[in-house]
């Protein structure tokens, strides 16, 4: 039908429609209204989130820490090499598991005839605590007393993939937020500049699972995690291809806000929309933070000696190490630096030499990093993680190598909220099963969740008509890690 010429109203506020087409539209601008005053109505009353998702909010109740920095040894350190000795296996070893133990399945299938490994490596006890380190972590044993070292770790999966996934997400199955996720949308983010979940990697390779590790699953993306490069530019993309005026760059992005405004206004709580218009904000905003941010020609070479920077075996994780501490300084909520990212801590053949090279690899920069917060006043406030998604079993692989051990291994926490010189849990006399004060990665990620004020059992997300939250059914506060 063609349009015809539209009649003027006598009615000086009524415009007539000149068209189907314009009827419609003036109709639907009036129910985009309504969803607007629905959004204004929650947030005056408080019912709704802030417009930005990512405000931050108080926690549950108070605690000591404000970030996190999650060391993350991809491939799966082995325990018995580093924190926990066994005597035990100098006396077995060579010689099969003994029946006495409950035959593990492994990434390898079972291994009831393979000769037992004792570790090659001196352990000393060290500070006040007495706590025992090996020889391949001097840097920081010299941190013991700021330690919480927990022997008694299981989690429930075989590969690589499916366990990197549920020690970040608390479920082999991938689909699920991770555990940074949670933190930014339990508490939002402070800064304003740069992500409140920021992700380094040591090497080129992501982590088996990719960018899932760091994902939001079923939950907005606007708490997903951002990977950071290095050097240059954090983020690719993040600059204009042309430098644009300032003033022009931002006339551009209020125009384009605006519209986005609108249309959100008719697509009550969309989600996806949200995090969009979130990044266009916060990416504008980082052009300036973020290569400010990690920008190290700011600090003294005193601090790049500290954390390595000078020496080729110990620049690359160095670099992350120094950029994860001025990330925290900048209220960046949660930073996971992947150690070894791309499973190379996975010692199937040859652990000496595997080890050997990525303990000297991480041992200062890792050491570094506790010194300088807390030289700094902000260990007190930083919660500190190290741990891989599983350890390594007792039983040799290939004659000098380790399998895969999820059945018992060794996580620490430093730092925020935690009784640094102790030693939590027990694996049984040869490493293989945890057997004492047993801690599953629920529990992990319960306590971890706590340091930062935030009770995981009323930390919920709703998805699908069920209450989800980060410890899915379980989990539970490990009280004897806490100060």
């Amino acid at each position: 039908m063609q349009d015809k010429t539209c009649i003027p109203s006598p009615i000086p506020h009524h415009e007539t429609p000149c068209s189907r087409r314009d009827f419609l539209a003036r109709a639907g601008g009036g129910l985009g209204l309504l969803a607007l005053l629905s959004i204004m109505e929650e947030k005056a009353s408080g019912r709704g989130r802030s417009t930005n998702p990512l405000a931050a909010h108080p926690p549950h109740f108070k605690a000591p820490a404000k970030s996190v920095i999650w060391c993350f040894l991809d491939g799966g350190p082995s325990h018995i090499d580093l924190f926990d000795p066994k005597p035990a296996l100098k006396r077995l070893e060579g010689q099969a598991l003994p029946g006495s133990f409950k035959l593990p399945v492994t990434s390898m299938g079972r291994t009831a005839f393979t000769p037992l490994l004792a570790t090659r490596r001196a352990f000393k006890q060290h500070g006040k605590s007495g706590l025992w380190v090996s020889d391949w972590y001097p840097e920081i044993a010299s941190c013991a007393d700021e330690l919480a070292v927990v022997r008694s770790c299981y989690a429930d999966g075989l590969n690589h993939v499916g366990s990197i996934c549920q020690m970040n997400t608390g479920s082999v199955l991938g689909g699920r937020p991770s555990l940074g996720a949670w933190a930014l949308y339990g508490l939002g983010s402070v800064s304003e500049n740069l992500p409140g979940f920021v992700v380094l990697l040591d090497y080129p390779e992501d982590p088996p699972g990719g960018a899932r590790n760091w994902s939001t699953g079923f939950m907005s993306p606007t708490f997903q995690g951002t990977k950071f490069r290095g050097e240059g530019t954090p983020v690719l993309a993040l600059s204009p291809p042309q430098p644009i005026p300032a003033g022009q760059q931002r006339a551009q992005l209020d125009f384009i806000q605006e519209l986005n405004r609108r249309h959100a206004a008719a697509r009550q709580h969309d989600e996806e929309l949200e995090a969009r218009i979130a990044a266009y904000e916060l990416a504008y905003r980082m052009q300036a933070a973020a290569p400010e941010a990690v920008d190290l020609t700011q600090e003294t070479a005193e601090t790049k000696r500290l954390y390595g920077l000078d020496d080729p075996h110990t620049e690359r994780m160095g670099r992350n190490c120094l950029l994860a501490r001025r990330l925290v300084e900048r209220d960046v909520r949660f930073v996971q630096l992947y150690c070894g990212s791309g499973s190379r801590w996975d010692a199937h053949s040859d652990v000496e030499s595997n080890h050997s090279r990525y303990c000297r690899e991480s041992d200062r920069p890792i050491a570094a990093l506790l010194k300088d917060l807390k030289r700094r006043g902000l260990l007190d406030s930083t919660l500190v993680i190290w741990g891989g998604e599983f350890g390594r079993t007792p039983m040799s692989e290939s004659g000098k190598g380790r399998d895969h051990n999820p059945y018992g291994f060794t996580m620490w926490l430093a730092g925020g909220g935690i009784k640094g010189g102790l030693t939590f849990g027990a694996t049984d006399e040869i490493g293989l099963y945890s057997v004492d004060n047993r801690v599953h990665v629920h529990d992990i990620h319960a306590t971890i969740l706590h340091c930062l004020g935030l009770d995981h059992r009323k930390l919920t997300y709703p998805y699908n008509g069920r209450d989800e939250r980060a410890t899915i059914n379980g989990g539970k506060v490990i009280g004897e890690l806490l100060a």
